[in-house]
């Protein structure tokens, strides 16, 4: 069986590294940075060869020496060392056969933190999967590099027009000044041309209102965007005024899934399926003054005598509900039907709920953005109602719309 070298990095060095030694010193160096993966991905592979060789079908299965392998990092190339067995079953998956990139022990730390673990929970993973003792301390060192990448991002230029943009907001509990207080997370998800998602932004804020969002849309347009078509918000307050007042053409449209949702809120458990099907008649009517008959009549209806606060919550929002009506039913459903935020935010309440808080604005800003960033990766192809609303949308805004296709 061939003879493994030693790691290029010293075990008891490695091992203080680990442990608690300070990394940021280490990590600022190409060439520590690159032994340190070497060391780290040999030890990986060793011990997922060892659990492999666990495994009852493996019995009659050994090691085999090793194999030498290239590969290439963010620092930098490095040559690996992977184990073997004589049955040739093994197929690491720190670094799977065929595949020429090691993202690196950083990038696997990064993973595990934005699927939502902390870092103490990370640490005794690697224990757990890898027989490594790697320290909270030092993967807070790797996860925080990311927010330098947090900054570039929302910063970044975007483009000159956007045919759909929805605003939302999730709420998340967050330790500030040695208190723990609601905030608001919002989000901005753009729609393209060509129908691809992009989130333009992300931000921050314990208290909304009109000047946040004044300082909101001016960011956006400080960073190249000239005109948003079609805005879908969820009724926030002073939001409507705020879009207007910097991209004057704009239509506001109210959320019809924020209003569903909100009139739920009002319904206990039994009635709300037939609370849903009463409400269909006025989102699903043909026009602005259909829709409105069929509001007062469901005010005038059982469900809406026993449920008086949803006509009023529909009633206050009217005026940025009309201009739904306006529009076909393919805009239409790509307004409510397949609502792109809904879907982003219900990863990100997921990741919220496991945390329970987040000790800074920076922890919070951080695990959100990875959250964004990967959802961004799966959106590969527009929704299917877009071919046809893409046509609706180049009569009904015109030359804003081939603007749009030319950005």
């Amino acid at each position: 069986m061939a003879r493994r070298k030693a790691p290029s990095i010293p075990d008891d060095l490695l091992d203080q590294l680990l442990g608690g030694m300070d990394a940021a010193s280490a990590l600022n160096s190409p060439d520590w940075m690159n032994a340190l993966k070497k060391a780290l991905a040999e030890r990986a592979l060793s011990a997922e060869m060892d659990y492999h060789l666990s495994d009852e079908a493996e019995a009659e299965n050994s090691r085999n020496g090793y194999g030498r392998k290239t590969v290439s990092t963010g620092t930098g190339k490095i040559e690996l060392e992977v184990p073997r067995d004589r049955a040739g079953s093994f197929d690491p998956q720190l670094i799977a056969k065929y595949h020429r990139r090691f993202p690196g022990f950083d990038d696997k730390i990064i993973s595990l933190y934005a699927r939502g673990m902390s870092t103490r929970e990370i640490t005794e993973h690697l224990r757990e999967i890898y027989g490594m003792d790697a320290s909270a301390d030092l993967i807070s060192t790797i996860t925080d590099a990311v927010l330098d990448e947090v900054a570039a991002w929302q910063q970044r230029p975007l483009d000159s027009v956007y045919p759909l943009v929805f605003f939302d907001a999730i709420r998340v509990k967050i330790r500030d000044e040695g208190l723990v207080r609601n905030k608001a997370i919002h989000i901005a998800l753009g729609v393209m041309a060509n129908g691809t998602k992009v989130v333009l932004g992300m931000w921050i804020e314990q208290n909304e209102g009109a000047k946040f969002w004044l300082r909101v849309m001016n960011e956006l347009k400080n960073r190249g965007v000239e005109d948003i078509l079609l805005a879908v918000v969820d009724g926030l307050k002073g939001f409507p005024e705020a879009i207007t007042a910097v991209f004057p053409e704009t239509i506001v449209q109210t959320c019809i899934v924020h209003l569903l949702r909100n009139s739920m809120d009002f319904v206990s458990y039994k009635d709300r399926k037939s609370i849903a099907t009463a409400l269909k008649e006025i989102y699903r009517a043909v026009d602005a003054k259909a829709a409105e008959e069929a509001l007062t009549t469901f005010e005038a209806s059982t469900w809406g005598q026993k449920y008086t606060a949803i006509g009023q919550s529909w009633r206050r929002a009217w005026e940025q509900v009309i201009p739904f009506f306006a529009f076909p039913g393919d805009v239409r459903r790509i307004i409510y039907t397949t609502n792109a935020i809904e879907a982003l935010n219900s990863k990100l309440r997921r990741a919220v709920r496991a945390r329970g808080h987040f000790p800074s604005d920076e922890a919070a800003s951080k695990l959100l953005y990875l959250i964004l960033h990967r959802s961004e990766k799966e959106w590969v192809m527009p929704p299917r109602e877009w071919t046809m609303a893409k046509a609706q949308f180049a009569v009904l805004f015109g030359d804003r719309f081939v603007r749009a296709l030319a950005a």
